[in-house]
Formats: structure tokens, C-alpha cells, sequence
């Protein structure tokens, strides 16, 4: 139901706006799919016209190497995302969470249970964090007098501090051995410690600072009483059979296998058994592969039976449909920048107008416009890495920290570009256009936080 019974003074310039930024995101802007091939069509002609290899036979066969190449780490990412969601999806989980909306019994103390507890949940698992908020949010709607609009913005607001958490795609690639993104390996044999990135102060501090800031900023932005939008029993999903209830079906060998923990311990034991080897031989550290084995082995434990598990993982699969798409685009595009020579001449522009103290800011700020382009960490590096990281060669400049900027803009601009948000407010049960005039909000202040850290914390 609706309680408001007419709009206030203020409420027609808010509607403005939100009309506006969904007007710019959805009726301008294409499917990123669809972005991805403009794009790539934009990266071939400046190719043509300002890289010193641009043949005809030079940028297919780059653009093959690149979409392809980049097939691994696309896979790796997508298994950030359903292990995360398998946690989530998990019956103890949920029940966690539903004691824990329980316990909310006003605004100001569903954004003190929000704010932390998806930040938290996005910092480990970027999956794992859009189904904490999108769920806990619809949790304490049903139980409090709250403006469903401005919960659920809040639990986006919180989420997105993902990119400066242990699965930014950024960090883990840079982290990682090998890695088809860890374009810092490929051009100086090293790879970046999570030391030196998520755990740096530069990242760590303004990341805290934004989920505190915004906690007060939202509990200050509460909807009066009489102007609160409340989540409507149509916004509600249809009342459906228990997904994580399989049948037994007949008592058959297939059926009690499926039923059955022990595969569950065995891949436990594997899986628990190859980190004790490594960490006690090389010691305790952390890439994309060990991050997501712990996914998965937390996954495992939390749903027990390995068919409640594989279930989980097929409800998570039908959220990675674009992501499949995409990074192949964007390997192309890298692939198109670096064997032809376009890179080394952006990087040249950004060499001439930067110097040590100013090219990480000056990667942060055109990272924000490119996010707008590419709403994934992982395609967006693809894109601005092979410019940006020369250019910190260049002019000897900290590497991580130019890296690290791409992804804290990453953090900025999905609070006014929707594709990470359609899940959410899927999830939630709620029109996108009743989101984002809040997380606009969200954009103005971290877009300031991020960008005084950069600059000023050592």
C-alpha cells in the first residue's frame, strides 16, 4: 500500500532528477551487450586512425586473441559470483537473516542492520553481497514502517564498496599468477599483493569511511511518516514451492547419493586439505582461484547435501547470462588496444598531462566515465588497463594505487549506472526508477571520499 496522500513541495524536483537519470540509462543506453559491440567498433576506428599497426589482418587477429584469451577469467569471475550467491542462498543464511530483520523495529535501526551487514557481506563476496541486500531488505520491509524505495538504495549504497573488497576482479587479477588480466605481470614479471591493494590504507580507509557516512547520510534521509512508500504485497514474488526443497523421489541409488553428505565432505576435505599444503609451504595468501576454492568450500558447508548445492548454483547461473557475453567483447577490445599500438598512444596523452602524484587520480576520474560504458571491473580494466598501467611505468608511478583508482571509480559510478542494480531491485521486488534518486546521493559523496584518499593517504 501506498500512505502517502499527496506529494510535497520538495517531491516534484526529486521526481525530475530520478526521471531524468532513468531516462539517461534507459531509453539512451543500450544493452551493455550491445555497448560492448559500439565500443569495440569506436576502439577499430581510432585504431585506423591513430595506432602505428592497424592492418586489417593485425586487428581481427588481435581482436580473436584478446576475446578469446580473456575466456578463463571470465569463467573465474562468474564463480566469484554464484559462490557467493550459493552462501547466500544457504537455508542457515537465510534464517540468519530473517532472525536478524526481526530484531529491526525502526528506520534509523534497519540502516544501522543494512549499512554494515551488506558492506560486510560485499567486501567478501560481491554475489554474496547483492543477495544479502537485496534480501535483508525485503526482510525488515515486511516487518517495519519503512520507505521500500530508500531500503533498498540503501543496501545498494552499501554494496557498492564490492570493487575494494576480496573479490574486486582488479586486485584479485593483479594478485594472480598467470592471470590473463594481471597486465601488471605481464609488464613487469610481479604481481600485487592484496597488501598493497585492498588491505592498503588508501583503499581500506575512504572504504569505511563510505559505508559510515552513508549509514548517517541515509538515516537522515528517511521519507517523513506520512510520505514513506511501503512495500506493496504486488511487489512481493508469487508464493512458490520451496527452492531449496528437492524431492527424494523414489529410494533409488541416484536418489540417496544426491541426498547423501558425503560428497559434500569429500570435496571439503580436498578442497581444505590443498590450502593447509599451500599456506603452510608458501605461506598465507590469497588470487582468484584460492578466493573462490573458499567460496565454494563455505558454500558446500552452509548447504550440506551436494544437490542443494548444485541447485543453488543453477539459481545463481540465470544472473551471469551478460557476463558471458561481455568479457569476450572487452578481451577484444584489449586485445585491439595492445597488438596494435592504441594504448602506448593513450598512454602517451595521459603521461603528458600527469605526473607520479596525479596519474592515479587522473585514472580514477576517467575510470567513472568508462564505468558508465562498462559496468564490469574486470571488462573495465580490460579496456583502461593497457593505458593507464604504461603510462605508471612511465612516469614510475605506484602501480597499485593507479590500478586501485579504476576500481574505487568502479565503486562511484554503479551508484548511478543500473546494471548491477536490476538484480537487487529484481530480488527486492522494486522498480529501479524508485532507487536511484537515492543512490544518486551515494554517488556524490563517495565520488568525493574515494577521490580525497587517493590523493591525500599515502
Amino acid at each position: 500500500m501506498n500512505t502517502r496522500p499527496s506529494p510535497t513541495p520538495a517531491e516534484p524536483e526529486r521526481r525530475n532528477i530520478v526521471t531524468a537519470l532513468v531516462y539517461m540509462f534507459e531509453r539512451l543506453m543500450p544493452d551493455p551487450f550491445v555497448l560492448s559491440i559500439g565500443l569495440t567498433f569506436v576502439v577499430i576506428l581510432l585504431s585506423v586512425f591513430l595506432a602505428p599497426k592497424s592492418s586489417f589482418g593485425n586487428i581481427v587477429t588481435t581482436w580473436y586473441g584478446g576475446a578469446f584469451g580473456i575466456l578463463g577469467f571470465a569463467l573465474q569471475m562468474i564463480l566469484i559470483l554464484v559462490t557467493g550467491y550459493a552462501i547466500a542462498d544457504a537455508p542457515v543464511v537465510q534464517r540468519g537473516l530473517r532472525a536478524l530483520a526481526s530484531r529491526v523495529q525502526t528506520p534509523t535501526k534497519a540502516a544501522l542492520v543494512i549499512f554494515p551487514m551488506v558492506a560486510v557481506a560485499a567486501w567478501l563476496n560481491w554475489g554474496l553481497g547483492l543477495v544479502v541486500g537485496a534480501l535483508l531488505a525485503r526482510e525488515i520491509a515486511k516487518r517495519v514502517k519503512v520507505d521500500f524505495a530508500w531500503l533498498v538504495a540503501g543496501s545498494y549504497s552499501a554494496w557498492s564498496i564490492c570493487n575494494s573488497g576480496l573479490s574486486s576482479s582488479i586486485a584479485l587479477s593483479q594478485a594472480s599468477h598467470g592471470n590473463a588480466l594481471n597486465l601488471v605481470e605481464k609488464a613487469t614479471g610481479h604481481v600485487i599483493p592484496l597488501s598493497q591493494t585492498v588491505f592498503a590504507s588508501f583503499v581500506f580507509v575512504p572504504t569505511i569511511t563510505v559505508v559510515v557516512l552513508m549509514t548517517i547520510i541515509f538515516i537522515k534521509m528517511h521519507p517523513q511518516e506520512a510520505d514513506i512508500t511501503l512495500i506493496r504485497e504486488t511487489e512481493a514474488p508469487a508464493a512458490t514451492d520451496d527452492p531449496h526443497a528437492r524431492s527424494a523421489g523414489s529410494d533409488s541409488l541416484a536418489s540417496r547419493l544426491e541426498q547423501s553428505m558425503i560428497g559434500t565432505l569429500f570435496l571439503l576435505a580436498l578442497g581444505i586439505g590443498y590450502l593447509a599444503v599451500q599456506w603452510s609451504s608458501k605461506g598465507f595468501e590469497l588470487d582468484i582461484n584460492t578466493t573462490i576454492l573458499i567460496f565454494l568450500l563455505v558454500g558446500l558447508a552452509l548447504q550440506r547435501r551436494p544437490i542443494a548445492y548444485a541447485d543453488a548454483i543453477h539459481r545463481a547461473a540465470r544472473q551471469t547470462g551478460s557476463m558471458l557475453l561481455q568479457y569476450p567483447m572487452y578481451g577484444g577490445v584489449m586485445g585491439i588496444m595492445s597488438g596494435t599500438g592504441l594504448a602506448a598512444v593513450i598512454a602517451k596523452t595521459f603521461v603528458a598531462v600527469a605526473s607520479v602524484s596525479t596519474l592515479a587520480l587522473w585514472s580514477y576520474l576517467s575510470s567513472l566515465i568508462i564505468t558508465l560504458l562498462i559496468p564490469s571491473a574486470g571488462g573495465h580494466w580490460a579496456v583502461q588497463g593497457p593505458f593507464v598501467l604504461p603510462a605508471a611505468l612511465s612516469l614510475h608511478a605506484p602501480v597499485a594505487r593507479v590500478a586501485m583508482g579504476v576500481a574505487m571509480a568502479e565503486n562511484v559510478s554503479n551508484m548511478l549506472q543500473p546494471f548491477w542494480a536490476v538484480p537487487v531491485v529484481a530480488i527486492a521486488g522494486i522498480r529501479i526508477q524508485r532507487v536511484m534518486g537515492y543512490t544518486a546521493v551515494t554517488f556524490v559523496v563517495s565520488l568525493f571520499v574515494y577521490a580525497v584518499a587517493l590523493w591525500l593517504i599515502p
